[in-house]
């Protein structure tokens, strides 16, 4: 009997003449626009501008993704400066290798200086993006898919995942498919943070830190589960213990900022109520100049039918 599994693309790029159109790259590209398209609507209904959420990405990607890609070639050094490697791929960010701890931390400094420059306080634009934060890691995971890396141990389920690849130390066959269990869980998080934030307004950064708590949680468990080389400390791996670290870091910050700073804020962007005050009141303007306009035509048909029936009397 043969066994059912999730096939791996034969191809990780196709060409578009002379250029590379790149499975990986295209799952963080899609994955950008779902944060920035779910954090706009999430902002907006805060009290911000439309538009004030892209403004700031265009901060936040450019250092979340080389903040992803040197914690990657730092943790991993040996891939791109042992002896017989070239220190050059160290920069081929599109072959794979991104490090969503390193991502988050300088993406952050990125926002800051997004938010700073806006007058926005950083904890407020954080929870509002943090849910689609969430999806755009459950998408970019199909990048390791099409990459056909970071899979789990040996198995014979009927949704394991077949390697067809022996590049670089791969040995084909069916095993966890990781990726995919870390996708699933990145779209349970999104779902838990923005039902959360419903059930109980949170606000200052807290909805922020229950997405990279639920995050690290699941991240810890199938961190667990891979097979690929990795550096270990007291038998684990770095990732396992980077996880359990900044968990504790955000359940410290959920607790001590719900007994700081309760409750949510009441102005997340300076300005845009009163811009939308504005626009209301401009819109009143206009209706009652259209009144006056309609009560002067009344007045004046009025009068003429008074004239009207003088004359004929």
């Amino acid at each position: 009997m043969e066994l059912a599994f999730i096939p791996s693309p034969s191809r990780g790029v196709l060409y578009l003449g002379p250029v590379p159109l790149r499975g990986y790259a295209f799952c963080i590209i899609i994955g950008v626009f779902v944060a920035v398209w779910l954090g706009n609507k999430r902002w907006i209904a805060r009290g911000g501008r439309a538009g004030t959420v892209a403004d700031i990405a265009v901060w936040a990607v450019p250092f979340g993704l080389v903040g992803g890609r040197l914690y990657h070639v730092i943790t991993d050094y040996e891939l791109y400066f042992s002896e017989g490697r070239d220190w050059v791929d160290a920069f081929k960010i599109w072959e794979g290798g991104l490090g969503i701890w390193g991502a988050i931390a300088l993406g952050a400094v990125g926002a800051w200086i997004g938010c700073r420059r806006r007058g926005i306080p950083l904890p407020a634009y954080a929870d509002a993006i943090a849910p689609g934060i969430a999806f755009a890691q459950a998408i970019g995971r199909w990048g390791n898919w099409f990459n056909q890396e970071l899979y789990g141990k040996p198995t014979d389920l009927p949704w394991a995942l077949e390697i067809t690849s022996s590049a670089d130390g791969r040995v084909p066959g069916t095993y966890h498919p990781t990726f995919l269990y870390e996708s699933l869980w990145c779209i349970g998080v999104a779902f838990l943070v923005i039902w959360a934030d419903r059930r109980f307004r949170l606000g200052h950064g807290r909805a922020f830190a229950l997405y990279v708590a639920a995050y690290c949680t699941g991240r810890a468990w199938i961190e667990y589960m891979r097979v690929d080389e990795a550096h270990h400390i007291l038998g684990l791996r770095l990732n396992v213990w980077t996880a359990i670290l900044v968990f504790l870091l955000a359940v410290t910050y959920l607790v001590v900022s719900s007994k700081k700073r309760p409750g949510r804020e009441d102005v997340v962007e300076p300005g845009a109520a009163a811009s939308a005050a504005d626009a209301g009141s401009d819109e009143k303007s206009g209706d009652a100049g259209e009144d006056d306009e309609v009560a002067d035509a009344s007045g004046t048909d009025t009068a003429k039918n008074e004239a009207g029936s003088g004359k004929k009397t």
